[in-house]
């Protein structure tokens, strides 16, 4: 598992040496892994197709899947639940595919550590290169009234997340359609004017 934002904890990264193969024998990507503590543990996994557009069956397969690879491997102690889900809308970025394939849209980012004195930062997602300390990620930034590209290596980024904007909502819809989702009742033209909170906070997963 490499240097990545799908698995944080020494556990997390365990348990993702176990569920990845699992769940790419079924034909999806695991996005990201988490083990919340609390009174019964709960194992939060999102995975979703190369093209994007899981479903609420894709997520019941790979939850009977991910359940019969642990009952054999028993790397948790402890009872937990189990939830599987999409990445949501406003996904987390967790592969430094994800800021290519997403390169255009909005992006929240913030760095183990400080950069010219800030650690959060939002703009337009300008792909990726090689730079000379390894990955970047690129990121179209206004300042002072003029956009500029900043480049952040990826080994630097504690977090990263896309913004709810129209543009994203409707790409998340064609990907659902194509995926076989269905979405009842829906008024794309509704989404010309859409209210959203634009704080630094991570916003609860969107669930399937």
């Amino acid at each position: 598992m490499s240097n990545d934002l799908i698995a944080k904890t020494a556990i997390d990264r365990r348990l993702a040496e176990i569920i990845a193969p699992v769940i790419e024998d079924l034909g999806f990507e695991l996005v990201r892994i988490r083990l919340q503590g609390g009174k019964t543990a709960t194992l939060q996994i999102m995975a979703d197709r190369p093209e994007g557009g899981i479903n609420v069956d894709d997520c019941g397969d790979i939850s009977v899947a991910v359940s019969a690879v642990l009952d054999v491997e028993d790397p948790l102690e402890e009872a937990y639940y189990l939830e599987v889900s999409s990445p949501g809308i406003d996904r987390p970025l967790t592969r430094l595919k994800d800021f290519a394939t997403f390169e255009g849209y909005e992006a929240r980012l913030e760095t183990n550590q400080p950069i010219d004195g800030r650690k959060r930062f939002k703009g337009v997602l300008a792909g990726v290169e090689q730079g000379e300390g390894g990955d970047e990620v690129l990121l179209n930034i206004e300042e002072s009234g003029e956009v500029q590209t900043i480049g952040l290596q990826f080994d630097w980024l504690s977090d990263a997340k896309l913004v709810l904007t129209d543009d994203l909502i409707r790409e998340m819809l064609r990907q659902k359609k194509e995926a076989g989702v269905q979405i009842e009742n829906l008024d794309e033209s509704a989404f010309d004017e859409i209210e959203t909170e634009d704080n630094d906070g991570e916003n609860a997963d969107a669930k399937e």
